[in-house]
């Protein structure tokens, strides 16, 4: 009886496991990590903006 590890590649993933694997990083690196930074981008300046509304613009005070 053959063992099945003889089968597998020496480091541990099949062909159709690697190439899952590479679809898998491009499906994030291409989709999920720009909206995750858009996300990041656009909730800052939105805090920034709410917080300028509610505190006033950056700056020393009006009167002096």
């Amino acid at each position: 009886m053959a063992d099945a590890s003889h089968d597998a590649p020496p480091n541990g993933l099949s062909p159709i496991g690697r190439r899952a694997e590479l679809i898998v990083f491009g499906i994030i690196t291409a989709l999920i990590w720009p909206i995750v930074a858009v996300g990041v981008v656009g909730g800052y300046g939105f805090a920034v903006w709410m917080s300028q509304l509610i505190l006033g613009p950056p700056g020393p005070p009006h009167g002096q």
